[in-house]
């Protein structure tokens, strides 16, 4: 399919907006400067007689013509997995040891085309640990999926069909977006009935590090959205106005389970490396520097260490034999940026490099006893042994796979888009299986467990300690007690 370019849809609105206010000389080198009138004149000011002025049925088309183009790139995807869980009846009917029963999951989610060779971008989460995966098209056909392979660290997924004649979308660069700039998000949001909605808004932020992945080493730096995305939209297109992908939909920030404004996407430069690495090489290769962090800079440090700027991160160690020795860094070393661009904290920086391909050089601004200077470091690749501690399954995962839903640590950024007080103290549910005895029962995503049975609790670890023990006792119910809405109320469910 052939790509077309909007690149005029932005002239176009700023036009229709300005129209009357603004006068513009296209026929000028200096086209793209408004100047305002002179509102003080009395002069009469004869209307235009120019016939082809945009308009907002224009602007209109034009998006419409963006949906057109890219809502067919767009698949639903259907997987199908296999879970054990506990049933505490079972021994009454043939299961006398009362093991664990296998019974198979269902879930949905969406992706999109990227290649002619049937190549598939969606999340690591809709796919994981499934049995079968299928996708559907837009024009209703459907076909099975081999996972080519998968990357928890970046939620990333890449998937393959034997399909012919395949409707494939322009990737972007993510890295040239703006705050403010108009996104379309498409996908299948709670349903395949609702397959291939496309909403629509503009970039509210970009590099968001908001803990989604940091509990499993993951590497953030979303853009945010406020284009609709619900459960289902997961591993959908966000596109920019010139119809080109510069984002795949992973996640929201929501107090009722449902879009509230505040969605997240992977950026695709970062989806297209690893997606590249994925095909290449057989798993994701991540980019390597060799230090380990002494300390974040904020006010206070940069008071400490005579620094004129609040930001950076110390070098606490540097491994011998390692590109960041081999560049000339050293322990205590302040590094304030990275190819020009301001390092806020260790999670933004690990990310940088961590979604850097090994050979990749990067400039590291670096301040070493008051001094300020650049060094390049050629970046080398992640060692076996400490991409295999990432990607090894948790017991948290287990566990998650067990209860039927997933949670997280609650902190003050969380809290706060939850309009919770920002001491509140719990962990917040980050995903409900459907069909779970979890969901049957009422959990929802945005939920804030604040106890287990009648026991308060305050992290992931209480959490899990507190369920690990209800599910080595006799009754295996599960009494939660969760903050909704302001509200507190419980749930029950078995094991």
């Amino acid at each position: 399919m052939k790509n077309i370019k909007y690149s005029n849809v932005l002239w176009i609105l700023a036009a229709v907006l300005l129209l009357g206010f603004y006068t513009l000389d296209l026929e000028s080198e200096k086209a793209s400067v408004f100047t305002m009138p002179d509102f003080s004149s009395t002069t009469e000011v004869p209307q235009s007689n120019n016939q082809n002025a945009p308009t907002l049925q224009d602007f209109n088309d034009a998006i419409v013509n963006i949906a057109d183009q890219t809502n067919p790139t767009v698949v639903t995807v259907r997987v199908t997995k296999t879970v054990e869980r506990q049933n505490p009846f079972s021994r009454f009917f043939g299961n006398p040891q009362g093991e664990p029963e296998q019974y198979r999951r269902q879930g949905l989610g969406s992706g999109v085309i990227v290649s002619q060779d049937g190549y598939i971008l969606t999340n690591n989460h809709v796919v994981a640990n499934a049995d079968e995966v299928e996708v559907k098209f837009y024009d209703d056909t459907r076909t099975t999926a081999e996972v080519v392979g998968t990357d928890p660290q970046t939620d990333i997924a890449v998937l393959k069909v034997d399909t012919e004649d395949l409707n494939v979308i322009e990737l972007g660069n993510s890295e040239q977006i703006r705050v403010g700039e108009m996104v379309l998000a498409i996908g299948s949001p709670l349903g395949a009935e609702l397959a291939h909605s496309v909403s629509m808004g503009i970039v509210s932020a970009k590099d968001r590090h908001v803990g989604i992945l940091a509990e499993q080493g993951g590497y953030e730096r979303f853009i945010q959205t406020d284009a609709a995305i619900n459960p289902g939209n997961s591993g959908g297109a966000l596109v920019n106005m010139n119809g080109e992908l510069i984002g795949i939909n992973t996640a929201i920030a929501s107090r009722s389970g449902g879009n509230d404004g505040i969605g997240f996407a992977v950026p695709i430069n970062i989806a297209k490396s690893v997606m590249e690495s994925i095909i290449e090489h057989g798993h994701v290769t991540r980019g390597y520097l060799g230090i380990s962090m002494g300390g974040e800079v904020d006010a206070t440090m940069a008071k400490a260490l005579g620094l004129d700027q609040p930001y950076g991160v110390i070098v606490g160690s540097v491994e011998e034999d390692g590109p960041a020795k081999e560049a000339g860094l050293q322990e205590d070393d302040v590094i304030q940026a990275i190819d020009g661009e301001p390092i806020r904290n260790w999670g933004a920086f690990r990310t940088e490099i961590g979604t850097s391909s090994p050979g990749d050089e990067v400039e590291l601004t670096i301040n070493r006893d008051g001094d300020t200077r650049d060094i390049t470091v050629t970046l080398g690749e992640m060692p076996d042994e400490m991409m295999a501690n990432q990607n090894r399954p948790t017991d948290r995962e287990s566990m998650d796979e067990q209860l039927g839903f997933s949670v997280r640590n609650l902190n003050s950024e969380i809290a706060r888009q939850l309009q919770l007080d920002p001491g509140q103290e719990g962990v917040v549910v980050t995903e409900v299986t459907r069909g779970s005895n979890a969901q049957q029962q009422g959990l929802q995503r945005g939920d804030v467990i604040i106890s287990v049975d009648r026991n308060p609790i305050s992290s992931v670890g209480e959490f899990q300690e507190a369920v690990r023990s209800i599910a080595e006792g006799d009754d295996n119910v599960v009494l939660l007690q969760v903050l909704r809405g302001g509200n507190k109320q419980y749930i029950a469910f078995e094991l």
